[in-house]
């Protein structure tokens, strides 16, 4: 950390969180760097919530890069499957991140659910370590609620946004606008949270 930016590692190789972070992070003076730049792995997820996920990819990248790391854990939980896929969202179909093969899944599990019983919200949990044996986490969550369609819907997005409509705004997460979804994404109301206390962070340094 220096006074004016703080160095930030993003514990996870999924470029699309990448992209939206920064994009969310704005003219923040906080440069997020990929784990991948480091030569840094997955850490093996094995918490039972998405609290204790984030906080071991946080500290799986602090620990690997000397570095602060944010933690990003996040999923889809749908009510009528009693909150699945929740953790398990990247790899629900087996194979993890496969988009296609999640939705086809998700859908068919929910073939004959009826609409009004289809409500569903995206989560999302952001962990910063400033080091790897940092006892006091900066931990923010986000929640966005919404329900799930019978088939895709629009172009943007990516993973079940496809499938997830926001019924305050009448449209799906991929037909909405890139900015907008930002904003009141799962993602982006837990990272509105957490700048403050990472703003501190920087100014206290």
């Amino acid at each position: 950390m220096t006074a004016a930016r703080m160095k930030l590692v993003l514990a996870s190789s999924n470029a699309g969180k990448l992209v939206e972070l920064r994009d969310l992070l704005g003219d923040a003076r906080i440069e997020l760097h990929a784990q991948s730049e480091f030569g840094v792995e997955d850490a093996e997820e094995t918490g039972l919530t998405f609290v204790e996920n984030a906080l071991l990819k946080a500290r799986h990248a602090a620990r690997a890069t000397g570095l602060p790391a944010l933690g990003d854990d996040s999923g889809l939980c749908v009510d009528a499957l009693d909150g699945a896929p929740g953790l398990y969202s990247a790899r629900y179909a087996g194979g993890h991140g496969d988009s296609a093969a999640n939705i086809a899944k998700l859908l068919a599990a929910l073939r004959d659910v009826p609409e009004a019983a289809r409500t569903a919200r995206f989560v999302c949990v952001l962990a910063v370590l400033r080091h790897a044996e940092d006892p006091q986490p900066l931990i923010a969550e986000g929640v966005w609620e919404g329900r799930i369609l019978d088939a895709p819907r629009g172009r943007g997005g990516f993973g079940y946004d496809p499938v997830f409509f926001d019924p305050a705004r009448a449209m799906g997460a991929a037909e909405l606008d890139a900015a907008l979804k930002h904003r009141i994404s799962h993602r982006g109301i837990a990272l509105a949270r957490l700048r403050d206390a990472l703003l501190a962070a920087i100014r206290r340094s």
